[in-house]
This record gives C-alpha cells, structure tokens and sequence, in this order.
C-alpha cells in the first residue's frame, strides 16, 4: 500500500503556508521568537565540505504521537536548514517500512526499536528477507501503553492476576485475542513482557496478533481483540470512543525505556555519510523543540492534522503533556511522559538498549541460539555517527554505552550477560 507523501517545500502547489511557517525564504524575527530555533538561512552547508551527497530523502513515518521530531524537522524547516529537501511520507504498516527500506523506496523512517536487528538477523517474519540496518539516533522514550477492552472491565477485570483469573476460569470456551504492531517489535515485547510478568503465557494462554496502529481502536470496536498494545495517540482514543481503559502505560514497565529510533540501511548511510549528518542534527534539533512543554500543544496540533496522525486535537493533548486519564476513573500527572531529547539521553542511541531487545528476541524463539550479542550491537547501533552530530550541534553525549537496567517485576538485565538474563525469565521459549 503507498504511503501518503507530504510535499518538498519546492513543490509549489502544496508549498508550507504561513500558517505552518512564517516564511517560505527565512524566518522574521517574530519566527524566531516564536520557534525558539536559529533562523533558516538557505541551507546550512551549502557550498561547504559537508553538503550533502543525497539532497533529495524520503522519510517515513507510521501516525503515532513518537513520529513528532520527524514531522516537526519539516514543519520547522529544518531538513531545509541542513541542504536537505525531505518527502516525510505518511505508511501504512511497520512490515511496509521494512519493506521500503529494504528495497531503497525510503531512505529512512521514523521505526519500532527492535526492527533494525530484525532486518539484520533476518528475523522479520518476511520469508529469505534480510537487511543490515542501523540505528544513527533514537526518535523517543515511553509513552505507549497496554488497552484492555471495556468488556474485561464489566467482568471484573482491574489487575493483571484478575486478567490471568479470567483467562483461566475461560480455558476451553473461549480464547482470549491480543494485539501488538509487528513480532519482533517493541509493542510485542512489551505485551509479552508484561503478560508472563503474570503468569500468561503469551504462545500459549492466549493469542496474539498483528495489527497497524492505526486500525487498533477499529479491531477492538468491532470485538475482533480483547487487548492491545501501541503507540499514542491510539490507546487515548480507546479511552475517547469509550470501548477502552489503559492497564499498564509501558513507562510504568520501564521508566525511561527505548521505544522509536531512526532506522536506515547500513548501506545508504556508508554510499552518504554527510547527509546522515544533516538529517541527524535536523531531527535532534526537532526533539530539543518538542521536549519543551510550552511547545507541545502547538504540536499536537499539527501532527493531529490528516495528513500526519488524523485524530483529534484533544486526544493527543493529554497525554503528550503528561496528564494520564486511565479510562477507569483514575488520572495522574505522570512525570515519565513521552520525552524526545532530554539531555540526549533520549536521541543517543544507548548500546544496551538494543541488546536488551535482542535478549527478549531471544527469550520468545525469534533467534533460536546464543549469538555474539556484542558484535551485532556495535554493528547497529551507531554511536559514532550520533556523537559526531552531536559534536557539529555543540551538545552533549551521554558516557555509558551500557548500563543496567530494572523493570517493573523486579529482574535486573545486567548487559555483562544476556544469556543468563533470558534464563531468569520462568517463561520464555529459549
């Protein structure tokens, strides 16, 4: 399925308006206030040794609160600002990502954490598909969550052990239908992490399926899932339509944790290193605006529009400003909302974050044996590439490369020793 492009700013028909941008040719000075961010001149490398290889991108996204920086480094003109003219290109699918990116059809896109080692061990669930990939940036921490379906509510359904009492007392009548966005995914690690957290086996008690994000709240409507779990704006919509509540947001899973990265093929960033560059520090630039909270309502609006996310205004808002409405009468101020830079603990791209993913990849029997787990993480995750941006940006670079890590059962993953972390999991398929 083709995914809905959104216009270059040479197209002069769908050209920005003033009203996306005060300015086609520069910013005023009123712009600038109003941005927070340098003013544009007409690409920052022109006639410089780091003008790009590839001026002309095609940057995906799937319609999720996380693809912000990647919509908002267009809004703001900056892929301009950096000699890049960029096509941020609406899909359908995160297996239709993968598929363009493999074939060359998008140069990079907005990307679920745990697809680039998908592609690169050849675990995607496309039959022969494998394609090195690598992470240059990460795009967000949390802000998904877990939607349980207002019919497990009536039953009595408010905890995790009540979910597993009713899966239980069910055995044999009915099964019970799970979604996540794609297997090997971040959205299906955290479903299965959470349901064997209590004692659900996620191959066996119950059955897990895939679906787009954006079909989610549709699927569950129509009585065709019990649960899912995605991305924002998806689950507060559940929330919206009243078919929903939020059981588990996934920073409550793991505070702070990985989710969105930048995904590319290792084979475009080496044939055009200096327009990885430029559009690495137009998207960091992208995160340092969103991570300021006086900036997220006129973001939520933007990426509320048709041609991004198309959802209401309101139901991104919450959320995106940390204010949790749990669909149950319960609502909280969460401090651990969807974060984009913070410091760059955000956007660098930490190496035990990906081999974290690869211990779970591991534990459900999507890679069958140890595997040098080192050298697939320095393979993918490109810090080099991420600490010379952030040296042209003048901002700083987090020191570790790996560190422990605690979620929300009490099992530390320790990056010294995947495999023995994959072994304290009771269930688990390796």
């Amino acid at each position: 399925m083709k995914g809905e492009e959104m216009p270059t700013s040479s197209n002069k028909k769908n050209e920005i308006t003033r009203r996306h941008f005060l300015g086609a040719a520069g910013l005023s000075a009123l712009g600038v206030l109003l941005s927070g961010l340098p003013p544009l001149t007409g690409g920052l490398f022109a006639g410089t040794g780091d003008t790009p290889e590839t001026a002309k991108l095609k940057v995906g996204f799937i319609p999720l609160t996380d693809c912000a920086s990647v919509v908002m480094a267009y809004e703001l003109g900056l892929y301009k600002k950096y000699g890049l003219e960029v096509i941020v290109s609406k899909e359908a699918s995160w297996a239709g990502v993968r598929d363009k990116l493999t074939i060359g059809e998008l140069q990079a896109s907005h990307i679920l954490y745990g697809m680039p080692y998908a592609s690169t061990l050849g675990i995607t669930g496309a039959e022969g598909q494998k394609k090195e990939m690598i992470i240059p940036m990460a795009i967000n921490h949390n802000g998904q969550a877990i939607t349980l379906s207002a019919d497990l509510k009536k039953k009595g359904v408010n905890t995790l052990a009540d979910l597993k009492k009713q899966i239980d007392a069910d055995k044999g009548k009915r099964t019970y239908t799970f979604a996540m966005t794609f297997p090997p995914g971040t959205h299906a690690m955290w479903m299965r992490y959470w349901l064997a957290a209590g004692g659900i086996d996620p191959d066996n008690d119950i059955k897990l399926i895939t679906i787009p994000p954006p079909q989610m709240v549709a699927n569950m409507r129509i009585g065709n899932m019990d649960g899912f779990c995605v991305g924002e704006p998806w689950n507060a919509r559940a929330i919206f339509d009243g078919i929903g509540w939020t059981a588990i947001t996934t920073q409550q899973l793991w505070k702070n944790h990985p989710e969105k990265v930048l995904g590319m093929t290792k084979e475009f960033a080496e044939k055009n290193p200096k327009t990885v560059q430029a559009l690495l520090m137009a998207i960091i630039e992208a995160s340092q605006h969103l991570d300021k909270m006086e900036n997220r309502a006129k973001v939520a609006e933007i990426i509320s529009r048709k041609e991004y996310v198309n959802a209401p205004t309101e139901v991104f808002l919450g959320r995106i400003q940390g204010k949790i409405d749990y669909g149950d009468g319960k609502t909280v101020d969460d401090p651990d909302y969807m974060k984009f830079y913070r410091d760059g603990e955000v956007t660098f791209p930490c190496k035990s974050h990906g081999l974290w993913f690869l211990t779970q990849h591991r534990r459900w029997g999507f890679i069958d044996k140890p595997i040098d787990y080192k050298k697939v993480v320095d393979q993918v995750n490109r810090t080099d590439l991420y600490r010379e941006a952030a040296k042209k940006l003048g901002i700083p670079v987090p020191k570790e490369e790996y560190k422990k890590e605690t979620l929300f059962d009490g099992i530390e993953f320790d990056p010294a020793d995947p495999e023995g972390y994959v072994q304290k999991f009771k269930i688990r398929r390796s």
